[in-house]
């Protein structure tokens, strides 16, 4: 039977523990710190539209992990910027009585954000699957994980990674299915994970305090920047429309405890935890400066969130104004036309 090894403990690999505790499934959940001490003592806070209930998780710290399986799955639910020591932790561990490592025979897949993950996989990993997923989940107390996706807790698609579809897939897929997930399987989930980003670049302005048209405009410019980096970098990006999962009927449920304005960068920033935005609007300027495309709002926003994670504190809302002011004349003349444009 395929028992699922959960890495990393925050909003999406404690949700999914939870609902593969409460479905049935076969689990194991990995993190460390305070939150993983938390979880192994008093269980897991778990609030959903339903209502709120204390889950006890099959969980184990870090630095007692369980020992693998050959039925093994190991799903990678770290931020992007942890996923290489996360990788090089799980990668030659020994899987059962044999001498076979886990990056040899057992699937790993990557819920990161980004495009980066999927590619550190594979330096040693043999069998990657990438999983694109929309949860509104929030970690930003220790011990308790709030979900609002209703009436299924989030939508996944999954697939071999680079390109295909297997029986592992699908075994995965179906599984989501009966954990309360709305998920399926795409034979190239690199257009999946390409057409998130273009939500992600956006997550930053979380972090940023100013006028409504002025974050219409800069969010524009970002997402903008990103798809002409996307697409001259060779990725043709999924649309909504080919989805095979109807998710017209899911929503975020109003008054569940998550609010606007609350995603997993501002998350990551509220807690005092390592930042995720050089593998989101890093990953547009890396790829345009390899494909001579200009990214400066995404520089822009970059640079002034690195120099808030390089203080280490975030303490108050920056201003959107700072954005415009990383800007060479140009490109302010064309954010300013933007915004009255609104």
């Amino acid at each position: 039977m395929t028992r699922y090894v959960i890495v990393g403990a925050g909003a999406v690999g404690a949700s999914l523990a939870a609902q593969f505790e409460l479905s049935g499934i076969e689990y194991v959940l990995v993190g460390r710190g305070a939150q993983i001490g938390h979880i192994r003592k008093h269980g897991l806070s778990y609030q959903r539209p339903s209502g709120t209930q204390q889950v006890q998780l099959n969980a184990f710290d870090l630095i007692a992990p369980p020992d693998l399986t050959p039925d093994d799955v190991l799903l990678l639910t770290v931020k992007s910027q942890d996923a290489a020591s996360a990788l090089a932790f799980w990668s030659w561990r020994s899987v059962g009585n044999s001498t076979k490592t886990a990056a040899e025979i057992l699937p790993v897949v990557t819920f990161q954000n980004g495009l980066a993950t999927e590619a550190a996989a594979l330096r040693t990993f043999a069998h990657v699957y990438a999983a694109s997923i929309l949860t509104p989940a929030r970690f930003t107390e220790t011990g308790k994980v709030v979900v609002a996706g209703d009436p299924q807790v989030g939508v996944v698609t999954v697939g071999r990674f680079p390109k295909g579809h297997d029986d592992t897939s699908d075994q995965i897929a179906s599984d989501l299915i009966h954990a309360g997930y709305l998920a399926e399987t795409s034979p190239d989930i690199r257009r999946w994970k390409a057409a998130k980003l273009l939500h992600n670049v956006r997550n930053v302005l979380e972090l940023f305090d100013g006028e409504a048209d002025t974050r219409a405009a800069i969010a524009e410019a970002l997402v903008d920047e990103a798809r002409r980096t996307l697409e001259a970098a060779g990725y043709t990006l999924a649309l909504p429309s080919e989805r095979k999962e109807d998710i017209s009927n899911w929503r975020v449920a109003p008054n569940s405890g998550i609010e606007p304005g609350q995603q997993s960068t501002w998350q990551s920033f509220k807690r005092g935890a390592s930042s995720e935005v050089d593998y989101l609007n890093g990953e547009i300027v890396l790829l345009g400066r390899l494909h001579n495309v200009q990214t400066p709002y995404n520089e822009a926003v970059q640079k002034l969130a690195g120099q808030v994670t390089h203080r280490g504190r975030f303490s108050s809302a920056l201003s959107l104004d700072e954005v415009l002011l990383q800007l060479d004349q140009p490109h302010r003349a064309r954010q300013t036309g933007l915004a009255l444009a609104q």
